[in-house]
């Protein structure tokens, strides 16, 4: 994940972005929330490095949530997102931000949604969020989890997952190459236990699915063709 790849195109956060609300405590995390508190579906997304005040991520939220779904997007960085530093390498932000702690927190996030009545959870995950939600997908804490353009994921999970699980990746991905993707796949083959979908989109980069110029026509395409994706398999296992 020390790429290149994962500081590019940094996003300009905006605390009031987004058609939902903040709340400040779910699960012991803060949130961003959007969509029915009455449904029994939520959607929890894990944030790439950058975090969960993201436009592009928020505004996919409210997509999930016009589909029916209560969507969630903690803050699992504590109001410290990864800011490009050179005093700072990501490599060092890393160190404070681990994905472990990531999973531990989500597993408190939907434990407090479960607590509230939702009785099917969808995790989606963005690079450092992608480990975060493969790790939901060994355990019987999610219905069906989505990956896209991961970053950390070895084999050994891979292994692991139980759970229905689809993978969006970039053609061009330093940090999870291709040749890695399609091992993912081979891998997901075998396990006829476990329902997934793996899909490569060409021509696009690490990050394109919440990293897009919204005035670049070609790259929103794209973007948005993940998103139906994402939503497509959600509507799949959540209702």
């Amino acid at each position: 994940m020390a790429g290149a790849q994962c500081c590019e195109n940094p996003p300009v956060l905006s605390s009031v972005f987004g058609e939902g609300s903040v709340v400040e405590s779910l699960g012991g995390l803060k949130a961003y929330t959007v969509g029915s508190p009455s449904s029994n579906a939520a959607v929890v997304l894990v944030s790439d490095i950058f975090g969960y005040e993201a436009p592009n991520l928020r505004k996919l939220a409210d997509k999930v949530a016009a589909a029916g779904f209560l969507v969630v997007v903690p803050d699992f960085f504590y109001g410290d997102p990864y800011v490009p530093n050179p005093e700072k390498p990501l490599m060092t932000w890393l160190e404070d931000h681990g994905t472990d702690k990531g999973f531990e927190d989500a597993k408190s996030v939907i434990e407090y949604l479960k607590s509230k009545g939702i009785t099917l959870i969808g995790a989606a995950g963005f690079c450092w969020g992608g480990k975060v939600v493969t790790e939901l997908a060994k355990t019987d804490y999610v219905n069906a989890v989505v990956m896209l353009h991961p970053s950390l994921v070895k084999l050994d999970d891979i292994n692991e997952i139980k759970r229905p699980t689809s993978i969006l990746a970039a053609e061009n991905d330093s940090i999870t190459p291709l040749e890695i993707v399609k091992q993912f796949e081979e891998i997901l083959c075998t396990r006829t236990e476990v329902d997934s979908f793996v899909k490569v989109f060409p021509g696009v980069a690490h990050g394109w699915t919440v990293r897009y110029g919204t005035d670049d026509e070609a790259a929103v395409e794209k973007a948005e063709e993940a998103h139906k994706d994402l939503l497509d398999w959600f509507e799949k296992y959540l209702k």
